[in-house]
C-alpha cells in the first residue's frame, strides 16, 4: 500500500510536470499575437522547454549516483513550481522563454530520476507501471487545450499560475507518501557515474538509433497540429479539438503500450511502433476533410504514444541494477535533446515557403527509410536486444 500510495503521487506529479511541457502549444497562436512574433521564434520557445528538459538529465545521472532517487524527484517539484511563477511573470519574450528553459528543467530532473525509482518498485512489472505512470502523464497533454482556452477566459498567465500551486501541493504530498515507503535497494551499486554509462554505450546507440527520428519528427508535428490542421481547411475550434484527439488516443496507448512491451520483443516491437507512425503521417499528408483527418489523427496519437513507455521498458528492463541510473541518464539527455529542435526545425522550414503537407510528408518518407535499414540490421541480429 505504501508503494501504492508514492506511486499515486508520483502519478499526480507527472500530470503537473508534462503539462508543464505541453501546455506552450497551445499557447503558440497567443504568443504570436500578444508578443508579435513568427512562428520560428514561437517554435523556439517550444523547443526551449524541451532543450530545459533535456540540459540537467545527465548531470541528474550523476547526482543520482551520490542521492537517492526520490529526493531528487522532490527536487524536480520545487523546481517546477519556481519556475512556473517565474513564467507567469513574462513582459517579453526572452524572459517567456527563459520560463519556458526552466519549466523544461523540472521534467527532466523528474524523468531521469522517477523513472529507475519506479522500475525498481515493480521490477517484476516495469511496462505495466510505465504505461500507468505514461497515462497520468498523456492525461495532462489531453486537458491542455481545453484548460488553456479556460484560463484565457481571464488571462494567459492563469495556466502557469496553476501549474505552480499544483506543484508546490502534490510535491509536498510526494515527500509525506516518501516518508512511508521502503526504497528499494536496487540502485546502491550504481556509484560511478562514467563507467557506467560507457560500459552500456552500444544499448543506448542502439535505442536511439530505434526513436530517435521518430521523436523528433513527432516533437514538430504535435507543436504545431492545431496550425497544420486548420490549412487543410478546418476551424480554429476543430483544429484544436484534433489536437485534443492525438493526446486523447495516448491514454490508452500508454496503458497498453506498456502492457505489450512486457509481453513483446523489445526491438521488434519497437520497429513496428515507428513504422506505423511514419505510414499513417505519410498518409495525412494526403488527405482533406473531417472524417480522414479525425481517423488519422486517431491513430497517429494512440501509435505515437505507444513508443514511450516501450522505450523505457526496453531501457530499464534491460539495463543491470549496477548501470542503470547512470546509462538511463546518458540516453534520456540524448534523446531529449535529439526531440526538442523538431518544433524549432519545422518553424524554419515553413517560413522558408513549405507547406506543412511537404515538410511531414518528407518527414515521414525519411523515417520509413530509417526503420527499413533498422529491420534488416535487427533481421541479422546486428542490434542488442
Amino acid at each position: 500500500m505504501a508503494r501504492a500510495r508514492l506511486l499515486a503521487s508520483l502519478c499526480g506529479l507527472v500530470f503537473l510536470i508534462n503539462l508543464a511541457r505541453i501546455i506552450f502549444a497551445p499557447l503558440l497562436n497567443v504568443f504570436i499575437g500578444e508578443f508579435a512574433i513568427g512562428e520560428g521564434t514561437a517554435g523556439l520557445i517550444v523547443t526551449l522547454a524541451w532543450i530545459g528538459s533535456a540540459s540537467l538529465r545527465l548531470p541528474t545521472g550523476w547526482v543520482l549516483t551520490k542521492v537517492p532517487r526520490h529526493q531528487v524527484v522532490l527536487g524536480s517539484g520545487v523546481i517546477l513550481a519556481g519556475s512556473s511563477a517565474f513564467a507567469a511573470t513574462a513582459a517579453t519574450v526572452p524572459h517567456l522563454m527563459a520560463g519556458a528553459f526552466l519549466m523544461g528543467i523540472a521534467s527532466g530532473v523528474y524523468f531521469v530520476s522517477a523513472n529507475p525509482l519506479l522500475s525498481e518498485l515493480y521490477p517484476s512489472r516495469v511496462g505495466r507501471v510505465m504505461g500507468i505512470h505514461g497515462a497520468a502523464n498523456q492525461i495532462a497533454a489531453v486537458i491542455a487545450a481545453p484548460f488553456v482556452v479556460l484560463t484565457l477566459l481571464v488571462d494567459w498567465r492563469l495556466s502557469l499560475w496553476a501549474i505552480a500551486a499544483g506543484a508546490a501541493v502534490v510535491t509536498a504530498y510526494t515527500w509525506l507518501a516518501a516518508r512511508g515507503t521502503e526504497m528499494p535497494a536496487a540502485g546502491a551499486d550504481d556509484r560511478d557515474f562514467v563507467a557506467g554509462a560507457l560500459s552500456e554505450w552500444r544499448l543506448i546507440v542502439t535505442a536511439l538509433a530505434l526513436v530517435g527520428a521518430a521523436s523528433f519528427v513527432w516533437q514538430g508535428l504535435f507543436n504545431f497540429y492545431e496550425i497544420y490542421m486548420q490549412t487543410k481547411g478546418l476551424s480554429d475550434r476543430a483544429a484544436g479539438t484534433m489536437l485534443t484527439i492525438v493526446f486523447a488516443a495516448g491514454v490508452p496507448a500508454f496503458y497498453f503500450g506498456g502492457d505489450l512491451a512486457d509481453r513483446l520483443p523489445h526491438v521488434p516491437y519497437l520497429l513496428g511502433i515507428v513504422g506505423t507512425f511514419s505510414a499513417s503521417m505519410f498518409a495525412l499528408t494526403m488527405v482533406d476533410g473531417l472524417l480522414p483527418l479525425l481517423v488519422l489523427t486517431s491513430v497517429i496519437g494512440f501509435v505515437i504514444h505507444t513508443l514511450f513507455p516501450a522505450t523505457d521498458t526496453y531501457l530499464l528492463d534491460t539495463l543491470p541494477d549496477s548501470t542503470r541510473g547512470s546509462a538511463y541518464a546518458v540516453f534520456s539527455s540524448s534523446w531529449m535533446l535529439m526531440q526538442a529542435l523538431g518544433s524549432w526545425v519545422v518553424g524554419l522550414l515553413i517560413e522558408s515557403g513549405l507547406t506543412y503537407d511537404a515538410v511531414f510528408g518528407g518527414a515521414a518518407a525519411l523515417l520509413g527509410a530509417s526503420v527499413v535499414v533498422l529491420v534488416v540490421l535487427e533481421r541479422t541480429n546486428r542490434l542488442p536486444s
